[in-house]
């Protein structure tokens, strides 16, 4: 088994080191040949100087900070093993939870497997936030799992082949596989109290992680087709705009004055916004079409290929 270990650290001088001899532990004790990525994204404590002084280690650091999307990014991109495991540096993820995962991993022949906090050790606010964002990724884009903003998941390497990670996107990995094809599995895993340093999770982060879970949706729904949105919702206006236009011919064979209804000026913008609206989804459609031709890259992605030859 040939796993890389990929951590994305933010200050966190008094937890990165005992994390790395742990990770060790597990992986000599299963016998995995194996690789530790520590991606630092600009820390300002002694969490490099720390990080360099471990071995086996290889630091990835950002020149400001980029945040934790990025940091998983640049981490997996620089992994060299079929198995790609991610996890938090602040101690909260079990490491001696990993062969748990891939084994349930390689037994049901699946292409992700993510941890499940199911008794999480987090204060009362993060664990609000956490389960409202969870109810909304159901709601919005239902990748199956209880726990998507668990850290510790297990990847088949090839799972990246074709994804690249912006803004809070890490959180919604599951989803962006399972719009791929890729198949998913989840396992309870034991989560542990912070015991040194800050934890930084911020409101602002669900903010920003909604707004990404409505990226998320669309890509999902309409990534090579986006005219089926823009146009149903311009077809739509168009209706509305149709509706508004009999009201307003009913106001003028009624003897009202148009200069003092509002109808006409309704009619026009409802079907000026349909009409953009729908040229939107056009050039979108255009853009994508021509995005996959100047690129080579498919829309699909085929798992295996068989040919039987006489």
């Amino acid at each position: 088994m040939e796993i890389s270990v990929v951590i994305p650290v933010l200050n966190e001088e008094d937890n990165i080191a005992n994390l790395h001899r742990e990770i060790v532990e597990t992986c000599n004790k299963h016998d995995y040949t194996f690789e530790i990525i520590i991606v630092d994204d600009s820390s300002t404590d002694q969490s490099v100087e720390i990080i360099k002084k471990l071995a086996p280690v290889k630091l990835i650091q950002f020149r400001k900070q980029f945040g934790q999307t990025a940091a998983l990014d640049a981490g997996i991109k620089a992994a060299k093993h079929p198995y790609i495991v991610t996890m938090d540096g602040d101690g909260q993820n079990d490491p001696a939870d990993i062969p748990k995962l891939i084994n349930k991993l390689i037994a049901e022949d699946l292409d992700i497997v993510s941890g499940w906090r199911k008794n999480r050790k987090d204060s009362m606010s993060k664990h609000f936030f956490s389960r409202t964002a969870n109810i909304l990724r159901k709601f919005i884009i239902n990748d199956g799992i209880q726990d998507s903003g668990c850290s510790l998941k297990v990847y088949k390497s090839e799972c990246f082949e074709d994804i690249n990670l912006y803004g809070e996107m890490h959180r919604f990995i599951p989803a962006l596989l399972k719009i791929n094809g890729f198949k998913l599995g989840e396992v309870e895993v034991n989560h542990r109290p912070r015991t040194a340093g800050v934890t930084k999770y911020k409101w602002s982060r669900s903010i920003k992680g909604i707004i990404d879970m409505i990226a998320v949706w669309f890509w999902k729904k309409y990534a090579v087709r986006p005219l089926h949105l823009m146009g149903t919702i311009g077809l739509f206006l168009f209706f509305l705009s149709f509706i508004s236009g009999i009201m307003t011919l009913k106001e003028y064979f009624n003897g009202q004055d148009l200069s003092d209804t509002l109808w006409l000026l309704l009619t026009l913008f409802i079907f000026l916004i349909g009409l953009l609206i729908f040229i939107t989804g056009l050039i979108m459609d255009i853009l994508i079409k021509t995005y996959f031709e100047n690129t080579g890259r498919r829309y699909y992605i085929i798992k295996k290929e068989t040919e039987n030859k006489l």
